[in-house]
Order: structure tokens, then sequence, then C-alpha cells
């Protein structure tokens, strides 16, 4: 369904009865990241979201459209059409960074909120302003070449070496994911909304009171080691490191990824 939040049209997608589990996808992914959980997650009332300028969702042309903070608050226009007072949170890398900087500022829209091989973005302005000229670089890389020479090139990072041990068919199956985003929407998704342009969210851990799950895959020792930074600020947090999965655990480890998910967000903890 097309739910418009705050001038864009959101592609949302809601699933099942029961408590509400919003999910929020990675960088050049969409709703089809969180279709294979349908039968693991049949107690709760599942909605997906195509973060701006990925999947079905509008793909503006300001990249200022794109900043997190207004991100987070057209989920929270998306939770009132569908008149939900708060609801589970889950996110994925980049949709982790958007799952925290929503429960840091609509604190009680959020009922838990699991975090998978995220961060609170970075610490200096330094690592921020050379964060900002790699997405740029990137972002102009994805206009001139196209989508699809950029998926080649994203899926041959070392972040994601491990997806090579999947079998073919689930790694073509993201391939495709990724391919079905534009190129305006995922260039103005790095320059709006990466990780550099960001605020940095360290100093406002403190205040995330809500029962949080920090996920991260034991071969992605870079995403774990902020996973263990974070956990020192976070005052009501669990992290599990999960065995033989790196960067993108919910496709590497799905059973279990479900399963922990499941059991954290049923009791508030594992």
């Amino acid at each position: 369904m097309k739910i418009f939040a705050n001038g864009v049209s959101y592609h949302v997608e809601r699933f099942g009865e029961g408590e509400p589990l919003l999910l929020l996808h990675g960088f050049t992914g969409s709703v089809e990241t969180w279709k294979p959980f349908f039968p693991y997650w049949r107690d709760y009332q599942l909605i997906l979201v195509d973060i701006i300028g990925h999947g079905l969702t509008d793909s503006p042309n300001d990249p200022a459209r794109y900043e997190i903070e207004k991100v987070a608050a057209d989920l929270e226009k998306i939770l009132q059409h569908f008149h939900l007072q708060d609801a589970h949170v889950l996110g994925y890398s980049m949709g982790g960074r958007l799952a925290l900087t929503f429960a840091i500022l609509y604190p009680h829209l959020v009922r838990t909120l699991v975090l998978e091989s995220s961060s609170p973005g970075l610490k200096t302005m330094q690592e921020r302003r050379e964060r900002i000229e790699r997405d740029e670089a990137l972002a102009e890389e994805i206009e001139r070449y196209g989508v699809k020479a950029f998926v080649e090139k994203w899926e041959n990072m070392p972040l994601f070496a491990s997806q090579k041990r999947l079998p073919v068919s689930v790694q073509q199956q993201i391939r495709n994911e990724r391919l079905n985003n534009n190129e305006k929407g995922l260039a103005n998704s790095l320059r709006g909304m990466g990780t550099g342009k960001q605020p940095s969210w360290w100093n406002r851990l403190s205040e995330v009171n809500v029962p949080t799950l920090l996920l991260c895959g034991e071969w992605d020792q870079k995403f774990c080691r902020i996973a263990e930074e974070m956990k020192k600020y976070l005052p009501n947090c669990e992290m599990v490191k999960v065995a033989q999965a790196g960067h993108a655990i919910h496709v590497e480890q799905r059973e279990i990824f479900a399963k922990i998910v499941s059991e954290f967000i049923k009791g508030g903890e594992l």
C-alpha cells in the first residue's frame, strides 16, 4: 500500500496480527528482505517499509529530504496511519541506524529495539567529513555507471564476503532485490542518510531505556566491536554474537536470527 508521510509516498506492507513489529532493511534493500521471516514471526503484525529512496517508495531529488531525522518522522506517520501507539522495532545496518534514531527521537513509540550490524554513527567531525566525501564519490559513481555496475561492486565488498558461502539461489535473490532500486534513490540515500551525514548518537545512547538487543555476526569484527562499545552505554541492553555469520545475519543464519529476535521480543530479554 501507499502511505503519504510528510509529502513522501512510502511503499508499506502489513501482514499478520498481534503485537506490531516494524522492520527496516539495509542500504540497497527493500521490503523483500523480511519476507522469508513470515513463517517464523506469525505471532506478530509485521510492518515492512521501503525506506526512502529504496524499492517502491519515492526517491526525491533533494538529498536533504533523506536526512535520518526526517525519515524517523516519516516512520511516526506510518505508525499513526495504522493507529498504533507503539511497536517493536528491528533494523539492519542502515535500517538499524534509522531504528536507533527513531528510538532516541520517539522513545514513547518503541516497545523493544533490535539492532542488527548497526552503529550510532561516527564520533568525530573528521571521521564524518571523510565518510561524507567517500559517500559522495560513491553516489556519483552510481549516477554515472548505473545500479547494475554498482551492485556488482557492492556485493564484492569485504563486508559481504561471507555471503559467498550462501547457496547461489539465495545470492541471486539478494542481487535481484538490490537491482530493483534506482540510481537517484541510492545516490541521494548516501548523500542524505549516510553514516557521515547522520548525527552521532553515542552521547545519547544512555537515553534509550527500552529493552535493546544488539546482534552482530562473528565474522563481522568491525560491527562486533561497535556493538561491544554500544553495550557499555545502553542501560537495558543485551548483545549476541552469532556464530558462522558476517554482516547480514538475517540471510546467513536465518533460522537462528528469527529465533533470537522472537524470543527477545516476547520476553524483552534472552
